[in-house]
């Protein structure tokens, strides 16, 4: 039996989450919805979950020190990282020691903030399908490593980065320099080690949400969302819909390579699993132990979103990953350079049929970064891609007067 307490109590459940942006606000909503008493943490003030969290804490949260000193003052019975660049090594000490739980478990996050130790993991234990890979410390290695089989087209990727940042496509020779300054420029460590990948020429990629839950007896349970399939421009998300059409044999495989790495991350909570189709082949991509940016879907199409459900899952809650209608997401962009920005055209893109927003309510705004997203409801995809895309397109940022 979960028992919960009540906020800003003796017998409060304290969730903290390490990264508060989006992704986070809407998971602290979920978990204030069920009496937790939530903390936010992020490196920059004012971030969107700072605006919904019982409190709000501004630390590098890659520097071991601050962010021991951190959960040892707050004390919550769950810590749980939304991004990457996080010290997880301190993590494993704190739940080494019995201080906090880490959600879904301080390896899990360890395994999962760099891309080498999820694709070794994949690939090389638990021999999952994937791209021919190497990891490479420099522009030397990388030039090597595509001479020496990886070949042209291919894909680089800093090991530790988000939404994409970082990611470019090498189609020859002169392309890898700056591939390689790109992978530098957009890694959340300079640390100097990318992953140059070999191109699958799949029909079309998915993230398949997979939840780890426990069930009526005590034991985890893995359940699945329907799969989401999305457009990715520069290895960013800018539109998504669920569900998204695939062979059953092509789903079952996907199911089968999402539970093989779930179970091996183990603990509780919600993974993005990513995941390349041709057909009835799969071939594993990435893996992160969170809400994933194009589950926002879930928020019109789903009875629980992948918020809900990973709050749920967390504090050992049942789950129902059930569809509810077809839909699709669409990115709103900045546009704009600027602090403070004012959104034009709101009512606009709401009158557009069956359509909700989100703006996230960051304090800054750059040319390509996601200040919001469209969401639209439907009776098919297609029409709630074009629905999700022309709401976003009426919604315009700009500058604060």
């Amino acid at each position: 039996m979960t028992t919960l307490g009540t906020p800003l109590s003796p017998s409060a459940t304290k969730v903290m989450l390490l990264g508060s942006g989006e992704l986070g606000k809407e998971v602290l909503i979920a978990l204030q919805r069920l009496g937790v008493e939530t903390i936010a943490v992020d490196r920059y003030e004012n971030a969107p979950g700072h605006q919904v969290a019982h409190r709000a804490h501004t630390i590098a949260m890659s520097d071991p020190a601050q962010l021991k000193a951190l959960i040892e003052r707050e004390r919550p019975h769950l810590v749980v990282p939304e991004i990457e660049a996080i010290a997880t090594p301190m993590l494993q000490e704190l739940e080494a020691a019995g201080v906090v739980r880490v959600i879904p478990t301080a390896r899990a996050a360890r395994l999962t903030m760099d891309r080498e130790g999820i694709r070794r993991l994949a690939a090389e234990t638990l021999r999952l399908p994937t791209s021919p890979y190497q990891f490479c410390d420099s522009l030397q290695e990388l030039q090597a490593a595509i001479d020496s089989g990886i070949g042209y087209p291919c894909i680089v990727k800093p090991v530790m980065s988000s939404s994409g940042k970082g990611q470019s496509k090498i189609d020859g020779p002169a392309d890898v320099q700056k591939a390689w300054d790109f992978a530098m420029a957009g890694g959340r460590v300079s640390h100097g080690r990318v992953i140059v990948e070999g191109f699958i020429r799949f029909d079309y990629e998915i993230t398949l949400l997979t939840v780890r839950a426990l069930g009526a007896g005590g034991q985890a349970e893995t359940h699945f969302c329907e799969p989401i399939g999305h457009v990715q421009v520069g290895g960013d998300y800018v539109e998504s819909w669920q569900p998204h059409p695939m062979s059953a044999e092509a789903l079952r495989k996907s199911r089968e390579i999402a539970k093989a790495i779930t179970d091996n991350l183990g603990g509780q909570g919600l993974f993005g699993v990513e995941l390349f189709v041709a057909g009835d082949q799969v071939w594993f991509s990435e893996v992160s132990p969170r809400p994933h940016d194009t589950g926002m879907v879930t928020m019109v199409t789903q009875w629980q979103n992948e918020f809900e459900l990973h709050a749920r899952a967390i504090l050992g809650l049942p789950v129902d990953t059930a569809l509810k209608s077809p839909g699709a997401s669409a990115v709103i962009y900045g546009g704009v350079e600027a602090q403070g920005i004012a959104f034009d055209g709101v009512d606009e893109a709401l009158r557009v049929p069956g359509t909700e927003l989100r703006l996230f309510g960051k304090p800054e705004s750059f040319q390509k970064r996601r200040m919001g997203v469209a969401l639209a409801r439907e009776a098919d995809v297609q029409r709630a891609r074009e629905n999700a895309k022309l709401a976003a397109s009426k919604v315009k940022p700009r500058r604060a007067a």
